[in-house]
């Protein structure tokens, strides 16, 4: 079904057709307008066309207004300042949200618009060296909730989430099991410089005595066993947080198959390298680069850039026309590298290849105070003790509900409070509440739509109904323009939004009134508002309570 908003424009567009004809249209666009008294739309496509055709805006104006066919839309249309037009719809049309609602339910907010394409979402990606952290976090609520989005708008998405199990850390994190369990026998142990140093470093060792035996010498064994253990852990924690993935891919993987090497000889089959102090080199500085690059060092390894270059390439191989990265924002110097060597290896990935969304880290806050390591891993907090200090819920709505990249502080005590001021209680409550009505009225959350399927919401007239079935209304471009922008917080904005509506609904009006017609009428918004509100917190992954 069409949105409101979009026939509205293509009503506009049908009069600019009529009054410049075969001139040069620009899209018709419409927005919500700041204050109520200015009507439900308002565009400023006259002041942009008359001052490509060099006439008066106003005057422009004044001629697409009459222009303009009548529509059991648009109650009337009217010119404002320099020549703003303001649409202020039909009663009707505002109301017929509510049936929308109702005829599409869980389904209303989707949309067809990504329909055939195929996406995929990398996000966590932690290497396996030790309990996710609140970083990690963030990625975990910001990937999920991405994903969630391009599948509402009708994209077949696909979650990865891709193992550094390769490298130095990895060497590291076995030789610090290997010391903590010397340590344990009661051996002399040389602890790595670079090592890790957390209580679940210790539990490591303890289990590797225990299920694998005493022989300390083979390195390679030790680290499998903290690999996968750890593997696991995350696993865990991330179903603790409502996060499943489709797909894993391991970094050790494309040395095994050979994809470092086809991609190093595809790049340096495109005349884009060179040798130079022993290393060979990208020119990345021909794709916009401050300086080139070194792909392989001088003593035969490779620079981190060309495994996710190679890893890239799997996924365009794998038919991801489009692909996202959420990623720390220490990363942000890497974009510009891998993008180059993608472009360079002749495959014809175009150069914005992948989509990345940065996210700065989170400080955690409790008893006004920062709160810096956790009991287990020691330098840092981690996923699952923000989850057993505030709950699963809690978590994914804090940390997306800021752009990914401003700065974020997680305050517990906010998180636990019942109070307004906690935006997710905030917004749950709202649910419980339109529960709570229909529980009331003797009607159960999940039959609601079909109770009240016969209810004239014509009786809605009221300045805090009308608010209401305006922002009803808005729900599928806001899911819309939060996946084309790839900002779920736009998400938890709108919900607040919702939330602050319904409330002032609930404080100003009786919904059990002796007026029958009118009683259905306000049950039924309420019903819908309930459905919004649900529809919402799924796109974030997030349960809506019936009773709080």
């Amino acid at each position: 079904m069409t949105d409101l908003k979009d026939q509205i424009a293509a009503w506009l567009g049908g009069g600019l057709a009529a009054v410049a004809p075969g001139e040069v249209a620009l899209p018709v666009t419409v927005e919500r307008p700041k204050q109520a008294a200015h009507g439900d739309y308002a565009t400023n496509v006259a002041l942009q066309h008359a001052r490509l055709l060099k006439r008066n805006p106003r005057d422009f104006a004044a001629a697409l207004l009459a222009a303009l066919p009548p529509s059991p839309l648009v109650e009337r249309a009217e010119i404002a300042g320099a020549g703003f037009i303001n649409v202020f719809v039909s009663p009707a049309a505002r109301q017929a949200v509510v049936a929308r609602v109702f005829a599409e339910r869980e389904r209303y907010g989707r949309s067809d618009s990504r329909r055939g394409e195929r996406a995929m979402v990398e996000f966590v990606s932690a290497n396996p060296t030790g309990p996710l952290h609140v970083g990690h976090g963030r990625q975990a609520a910001l990937g999920d909730a991405l994903a969630a989005l391009l599948e509402w708008q009708g994209a077949t998405v696909t979650r990865e989430f891709y193992y550094n199990d390769a490298g130095q850390q990895i060497q590291n994190l076995a030789i610090s099991v290997r010391a903590r369990a010397q340590e344990l026998l009661g051996e002399h142990a040389t602890f790595p410089e670079d090592g890790y140093h957390g209580e679940y470093i210790r539990e490591l060792a303890q289990r590797y005595l225990a299920e694998v035996g005493h022989d300390l010498g083979d390195v390679e064994s030790i680290r499998r066993f903290a690999v996968a253990e750890l593997r696991r852990e995350q696993d865990r924690d991330l179903l603790a947080f409502g996060v499943r993935f489709d797909n894993y891919y391991l970094e050790s993987s494309l040395y095994g198959d050979g994809r470092v090497e086809a991609t190093v000889a595809r790049l340096a089959a495109s005349g884009l390298t060179y040798e130079a102090e022993g290393a060979l080199w990208l020119k990345t500085t021909q794709f916009g680069d401050d300086k080139d690059r070194v792909m392989r060092k001088s003593d035969g390894g490779y620079t981190y850039f060309v495994p996710d270059v190679a890893y890239h390439v799997t996924k365009w191989e794998r038919g991801y026309a489009r692909a996202i990265n959420v990623q720390g924002s220490d990363h942000h110097s890497t974009i510009t590298r891998v993008r180059a060597g993608l472009q360079a290896v002749g495959l014809g990935i175009p150069p914005g290849y992948p989509d990345y969304v940065l996210h700065k880290m989170v400080t955690v806050m409790k008893g006004g105070e920062e709160v810096r390591i956790s009991k287990r891993a020691g330098s840092y907090v981690t996923v699952r003790d923000l989850i057993d200090e505030v709950g699963r819920d809690a978590v994914r709505f804090f940390l997306v509900s800021r752009k990914a990249d401003s700065e974020f502080t997680f305050d517990i005590d906010l998180a636990r409070s019942q109070s307004e001021e906690n935006p997710v209680y905030y917004v749950q409550y709202a649910h419980a509440r339109v529960a709570s009505v229909l529980r009331q009225a003797g009607i159960a959350t999940d039959t609601a739509l079909d109770a009240l399927g016969d209810a004239d919401a014509g009786a809605l007239q009221s300045p805090y109904e009308e608010a209401l079935l305006r922002r009803l209304a808005d729900f599928p471009g806001e899911i819309a323009t939060a996946a084309r922008e790839l900002s779920p917080h736009l998400v938890t904005f709108y919900l607040k939004d919702v939330a602050a509506d319904f409330h002032s609904y609930y404080n100003a009006e009786r919904f059990l009134v002796d007026d029958r017609r009118l009683q259905r009428a306000r049950l039924a918004l309420a019903a819908a508002t309930g459905q919004v509100i649900r529809n919402g917190l799924a796109v974030l992954g997030i349960g809506a309570p019936e009773k709080m």
